[in-house]
């Protein structure tokens, strides 16, 4: 069976080959552009925490809802479990140094940044191109990520072009029409 190929299990549904190469999967999941996101919020002990994503999705527009996944390995799992809100700060093209600065341990990721409280204390970075203040509504396991689920209880956005990430590198945005 080739990398392409799947199997079709008894009931139905598709499985994975033996010789699954997560490696390669990662490569094939990195072939779909999304957008660059920085996802905040504050820890039962005050603590500010924030860390880049590009897992960030709309659900639904009625009621607004928005999901994004952590690993369950990362350090900063509990603080966003135990919050009552997050923070989703969607960058702008020209904040790849936001993204690399928040992707990196660091014991205060938000000195030096600009920012201001938002719902449930969670820091609304200054100067990005949207962001979408969540009620912390429900969390959904699957495989090594925890997918949050959040209820849009605010949100504001500007004019300018995304930070894209493909292939393990950043991006902009080109129009074809």
């Amino acid at each position: 069976m080739s990398k392409t190929e799947t199997s079709t299990s008894p009931t139905g549904t598709e499985t994975l080959p033996d010789a699954f190469d997560p490696r390669d999967f990662r490569h094939a999941l990195g072939c779909f552009g999304t957008g660059v996101t920085v996802i905040t919020t504050v820890g039962a002990d005050g603590r500010k925490v924030g860390l880049t994503a590009n897992s960030f999705s709309s659900v639904s527009l009625n009621p607004p809802l928005v999901l994004w996944s952590l690993v369950n390995h990362s350090p900063s799992m509990q603080a966003f479990q135990d919050a009552s809100h997050f923070c989703i700060n969607v960058l702008r093209q020209d904040q790849s140094d936001i993204a690399l600065h928040f992707a990196r341990p660091s014991e205060d990721k938000f000195a030096g940044m600009n920012w201001q409280p938002g719902l449930g204390g969670a820091p609304k970075l200054e100067g990005v191109l949207a962001q979408f203040e969540c009620r912390n509504s429900y969390r959904y396991y699957g495989g090594d990520h925890v997918i949050f689920l959040g209820a849009v209880e605010a949100y504001n956005h500007h004019q300018g072009d995304p930070l894209l990430f493909s292939r393990g590198a950043f991006g902009a945005f080109t129009n074809l029409v």
